[in-house]
């Protein structure tokens, strides 16, 4: 995928970068594919995983001169009188997690149906978890409520002595649809706290699954980088 880099830390060895899809991606040092210099701006081809930039490599590598390089400086320097102070950028984490707090609980939860729907990399916080259980829920009350009231206008279930078809079927079918991503949910989640995805067998254990779930979902996250990526946008530690 072809994108535009937004800041790149050398000392950190992190970044971001602005994918053709609209999306931000986030990388280190050891996701370009050789060791180069990156500039704001500089366009780059890099393949997507998750929320993260792998195997990145330099479209047109813009190194940064000594009149690009001054130039910021001197513009943040000068000051017009009356004028408000300039707000520091933010670089590194904090650039991640300033930007990113507008991000709200139904996004996750529609992202979860789209382009995580079977991503079982990378991590998941708290607030990720939350909101897809949150309009989940919401969503299963509705198929059962358009399911309930076809039923009814049918009078399949009038007298006790039909089963609420329609009602089941879309039960089964909104259940079923959203089953994979519950799994890939589960599975980014652990990896936030730095644990195996394989312990998302827990949570369908009879008896035991809906306990596993709970404490696995109320769980900080796991403060810095993991073997599964970086710490998820907006969190604040």
């Amino acid at each position: 995928m072809r994108g535009e880099v937004l800041h790149y830390d050398e000392q950190q060895g992190f970044g971001f970068i602005a994918g053709a899809d609209g999306r931000r991606y986030s990388f280190a040092r050891e996701d370009l594919r050789r060791d180069m210099a990156l500039a704001r701006g500089a366009e780059v081809e890099f393949q997507p995983d998750g929320d993260r930039a792998s195997n990145i490599f330099s479209v047109r590598a813009r190194m940064t001169g000594p009149a690009e390089s001054t130039a910021p400086a001197t513009a943040a320097a000068v000051q017009l009188p009356g004028s408000a102070p300039a707000v520091p950028a933010h670089f590194g984490r904090n650039a991640e997690s300033g930007s990113a707090e507008s991000t709200s609980m139904w996004s996750y939860f529609w992202r979860g149906l789209t382009t995580n729907y079977v991503n079982f990399s990378g991590r998941a916080r708290r607030k990720e978890f939350w909101g897809f259980c949150l309009f989940w829920t919401i969503g299963l009350v509705v198929a059962i409520g358009v399911g309930l009231s076809v039923d009814l206008s049918r009078g399949d279930v009038e007298g006790g002595g039909d089963a609420p078809i329609v009602m089941l079927g879309l039960f089964g079918l909104y259940v079923l649809l959203t089953f994979l991503p519950w799994v890939a949910l589960i599975v980014r989640r652990l990896h936030d706290l730095g644990l195996t995805g394989w312990l998302a067998i827990l949570c369908f254990v009879p008896y035991v699954g809906g306990l596993a779930t709970l404490v696995f979902a109320l769980i900080p996250t796991q403060a810095g980088d993991n073997k599964w990526g970086p710490v998820p946008a907006g969190v604040k530690f």
